[in-house]
């Protein structure tokens, strides 16, 4: 199983509906990889231009130190209702599928199946406090990063049978935190929840460094402040094994929802808030590039998927352009389980 995707040309994952005839536009609800033409791009830029006039400082420090209650406030109103499950993960991130993670038990390391040589390690370098941590027996363990209420958990929990998997999920919001504990499908034997701050990258995580095969962020790190984001995922890169994979999917630039923004909303230069005060930020591909690699990581795939939604109904086009990105650990030394 090519859990890795290792074949540039390949892209198999973002589908193969291709819009051939514009006539056609309206018979199915989505197309493919879309290519926008010229115009389309300029007259993006035009209207991302118009409306990024940034609002005063004092208003924008507002909306940085009250980040947590206004996602708060959007948990509570929505609970489980506003995202569906993400069940279109395991074909964009066969790594979190079960296939994987049984064959990665050992790629990272030459063990014998079965021996946990993590809290080996750990026993013979004497950091017995690092040892003694949720998941800690796991052969190998997944953290959501930006979790909700657990729309990537749960389908990754229902799909993923793994006996040696253990899944680790942590959001801003205590709100969204609680909703995923309370999920009747919430398993402490499996998982665990906990609060984090992905922004502070002094605080501590419950999982030591160098122990993680996987870190997922969805449609998180376009939630932080701009000049947060290198620390945040320098820190992240720390949980990583050595071998171990980032995988991202976040919006892309000109994405419809940023040229969706009117004036009044933008915070700076490609970054906005909404309506209920959170926030977002709008990548290109050269910009997540420089983010992981500065962290120390090596390019898998870095791929924009623009795709053309469509409402039959109301006869409406709406063009959403999104980055998905994997990026690997290299080295072999494991700092806390070394």
């Amino acid at each position: 199983v090519d859990c890795n995707f290792n074949n540039k040309s390949r892209r198999p994952q973002f589908g193969t509906r291709f819009l051939t005839d514009p006539k056609q536009v309206f018979q199915h609800n989505a197309w493919d990889n879309v290519e926008w033409t010229d115009d389309q791009e300029e007259a993006a830029k035009r209207k991302v231009s118009e409306n990024s006039y940034p609002l005063p400082a004092e208003k924008q420090e507002e909306y940085d130190s009250r980040a947590n209650e206004y996602w708060n406030e959007f948990y509570t109103i929505h609970e489980n209702r506003f995202f569906k499950d993400r069940h279109w993960l395991f074909t964009e991130f066969p790594e979190l599928a079960p296939q994987c993670s049984t064959l990665n038990h050992t790629s990272h390391i030459d063990e014998p199946q079965g021996s946990n040589l993590d809290q080996d390690r750990c026993r013979d370098s004497g950091a017995e406090d690092s040892c003694d941590f949720p998941g800690s027996s796991a052969s190998y363990r997944i953290l959501e990063v930006g979790c909700g209420v657990g729309n990537t958990v749960f389908p990754i929990l229902k799909t993923n049978n793994d006996p040696g998997l253990f899944v680790y999920c942590c959001d801003f919001s205590s709100t969204a935190v609680e909703l995923v504990k309370n999920n009747p499908e919430y398993d402490p034997g499996r998982c665990f929840a906990f609060v984090q701050d992905l922004s502070d990258a002094e605080a501590s995580y419950p999982i030591p460094d160098g122990s993680l095969d996987v870190i997922v962020l969805i449609f998180v790190l376009s939630a932080l402040h701009p000049d947060k984001m290198q620390a945040s995922i320098t820190r992240l890169a720390r949980l990583l094994k050595p071998g171990g994979t980032i995988l991202l999917r976040d919006y892309g630039r000109y994405d419809m929802a940023q040229l969706r923004f009117k004036k009044g909303r933008c915070l700076s230069e490609n970054f906005y808030v909404r309506g209920d005060g959170t926030r977002v930020y709008f990548f290109t591909q050269d910009e997540l590039h420089e983010l992981f690699t500065r962290a120390e990581l090596e390019k898998v795939q870095n791929l924009v998927d623009r795709r053309l939604q469509v409402n039959r109904g109301k006869q409406l086009t709406m063009y959403r352009v999104w980055i998905q990105c994997k990026y690997k650990k290299l080295g072999s030394s494991v700092k806390g389980l070394a």
